[in-house]
């Protein structure tokens, strides 16, 4: 085999694994009830997060889900809970990708977890400000991984956040209304 096959064949190679690679990441729709909410995710900054994110939304494990715990000025976070506040069953938790570089600004998506660090599952918020006290070493030395940003439906979000709440069975800053994740669309891998 020639020089050029050899350097050609490992490109080709590189080039496969980077598509496999950029396969597991991309653009995602959020249908909700109050409207639509694009998010990018970042394969690159935080893989095992996106791998995650994903393998829920095609599965279907988001569709029918509520954001459950709104916080103006804070927060929004979904991705768990029914309707009744009963909790869907989780595959394995994550190992926390907090410190990759990406920081939880207002409009990024991020997991939500215990107070265990590695404890992620299905959960995640959108940041409605910039929250530099969920990074590493902020309240919790841990930090929580942002994982994604919205691109599109912002508006959309601080519709959500501004949803009158309340408490329903044991959890406080749930919306009296639901605000329902009616389902997730994979649109797009990354470049």
């Amino acid at each position: 085999m020639t020089f050029k096959r050899v350097l050609a064949a490992v490109s080709l190679g590189a080039a496969a694994s980077g598509a496999a690679h950029a396969a597991d990441s991309g653009d995602v729709i959020l249908h909700t009830s109050a409207g639509a909410i694009t998010l990018s995710l970042d394969a690159g900054a935080a893989p095992a997060s996106v791998e995650n994110f994903l393998a829920y939304a095609r599965d279907g494990h988001y569709d029918g889900t509520i954001f459950h715990r709104v916080i103006p000025g804070f927060m929004i976070q979904g991705g768990g809970m029914e309707p009744d506040m009963g909790s869907r069953p989780t595959r394995a938790p994550i190992a926390n990708e907090a410190g990759n570089g990406l920081t939880n600004a207002r409009g990024s998506v991020a997991m939500a977890r215990t107070s265990a660090p590695d404890s992620a599952t299905s959960q995640f918020f959108i940041n409605l400000k910039d929250n530099a006290f969920l990074e590493p070493g902020g309240v919790d030395p841990h930090g929580y991984a942002v994982f994604g940003r919205v691109i599109s439906g912002m508006e959309v979000v601080d519709t959500i956040a501004a949803v009158e709440t309340t408490r329903r069975a044991g959890h406080a800053d749930v919306p009296v209304e639901p605000v329902i994740i009616e389902r997730v669309e994979v649109v797009a891998a990354a470049e």
